[in-house]
C-alpha cells in the first residue's frame, strides 16, 4: 500500500466519505451536503483513486463500506471534530461526544488524590475522553503550558508568571502514619514523641526541607530525617516495616491504606496542604478546558 502524504489529498473528500458512510447512500450524503449527486460520485471516485480502495460496495439500495473504510472512518471522524472545533472556536464543548485526550502535570504523591475522582467523572460525562498524566518540573511550568504540552497542572502554591491563571482546589490536613504495632500506636502521637522519631520525607528533589519542615520551622521545631524518597507509595510500604513515621495529606493516606499501618493526627498545629490549580491565559476561555477545570473542581 502506497504511503500518502496529507498536502496531496483534498481533506473535502473526507466529508464526503464521512457522509457516504454515514447516510449508507451517495444521493442521501448529497442532500446532507448540499451537493449534486454527481459531485458526490466524482469526489468518491476520487478518493477511491487516492486511496486505492473502492471503500464502498453496492447492494441493492445501500452503499456498504469495505474493510479499509471501515477501518478509517474512527480516524476521520475524529480529525473532522477536531478541525470542525478549531473552526468554531467558542462553539461549545459536548463531553459526551469529545474524543480527546487531556494532559495533567500531577506530581507523584497527588496522582491518587485526583485521577480516582476524575476518571469516575468522565467514564460517566465523557466516555471518549482520556487523561495522561505526567510530572512537570516546577521550573518549566510556564513554559510547557505556553507551548500547549499541558492543559492543566495541579500542585502547591507557587509564584508564577502573569500569563499563568491559578485558582485554588483545596485545602489538605497533614497526617502521621506509623506501623500499627510501632510503640507510638497505642495512643495520641505526642508532639515530643513525634519530634523523637526519626521520619521519612517524600520529595523529588536531592536536598532542601519538606512542605512540613517549613511549617514546623516556623513554629520552632525540627524534626529528624532518615529516608529521603521519590513515592509515597515507597514510603508507606517503609513505615509499615520499620518505626519510621511519614507525615502526608490527609486525602492520600484514606486513598492509599496498608493493612499493618494506622493513621495519627500530626500534633502540632501546621497549616493545611492548599493546591491550586494552574493553566496557561490563552486556554482561558477554550470550552473544552473550562470544562475540565469546573469537572476537577467539582470533583475535589
Amino acid at each position: 500500500m502506497q504511503t500518502l502524504n496529507i498536502g496531496s489529498i483534498d481533506l473535502n473528500l473526507f466529508v464526503v466519505f464521512e457522509a457516504i458512510y454515514r447516510e449508507g447512500s451517495i444521493t442521501r450524503a448529497a442532500s446532507l451536503l448540499s451537493l449534486s449527486q454527481p459531485a458526490v460520485s466524482h469526489a468518491l471516485a476520487r478518493l477511491r483513486d487516492r486511496l486505492e480502495d473502492p471503500l464502498f460496495v453496492r447492494r441493492g439500495r445501500d452503499m456498504v463500506p469495505t474493510p479499509r473504510a471501515r477501518e478509517l472512518i474512527m480516524p476521520v471522524r475524529e480529525a473532522l471534530h477536531g478541525l470542525q472545533g478549531c473552526l468554531t472556536g467558542m462553539g461549545g464543548f459536548e463531553p459526551g461526544q469529545a474524543r480527546r485526550t487531556f494532559v495533567l502535570a500531577l506530581r507523584s504523591g497527588l496522582e491518587a488524590c485526583v485521577l480516582p475522582g476524575l476518571m469516575r467523572m468522565l467514564a460517566d460525562e465523557a466516555p471518549g475522553v482520556d487523561v495522561q498524566s505526567l510530572t512537570v518540573g516546577r521550573r518549566e511550568l510556564a513554559s510547557t503550558l505556553a507551548a500547549g504540552r499541558l492543559d492543566l497542572a495541579i500542585d502547591v502554591q507557587l509564584p508564577v508568571d502573569a500569563e499563568i491563571s491559578q485558582q485554588h482546589l483545596m485545602d489538605v490536613p497533614l497526617v502521621v502514619m506509623l506501623r500499627a504495632d510501632h510503640p507510638l500506636a497505642t495512643g495520641p502521637l505526642t508532639l515530643e514523641s513525634y519530634l523523637v522519631a526519626r521520619h521519612v520525607l517524600v520529595s523529588s528533589r536531592r536536598r532542601g526541607p519538606g512542605l512540613e519542615d517549613f511549617g514546623l520551622a516556623q513554629a520552632g521545631y525540627h524534626r529528624q530525617i532518615a529516608l529521603r524518597c521519590q513515592h509515597h507509595q515507597s514510603a508507606m510500604a517503609t513505615v509499615g516495616a520499620t518505626d519510621l513515621l511519614l507525615t502526608l495529606p490527609r486525602v492520600l493516606a484514606e486513598q492509599l491504606p496498608l493493612p499493618n499501618v494506622v493513621i495519627r493526627e500530626l500534633p502540632v498545629r501546621l497549616p493545611p496542604l492548599s493546591l491550586y490549580l494552574y493553566w496557561h491565559r490563552d486556554q482561558e476561555d477554550d470550552p473544552a478546558l473550562r470544562w475540565l477545570r469546573s469537572r476537577v473542581l467539582v470533583g475535589q
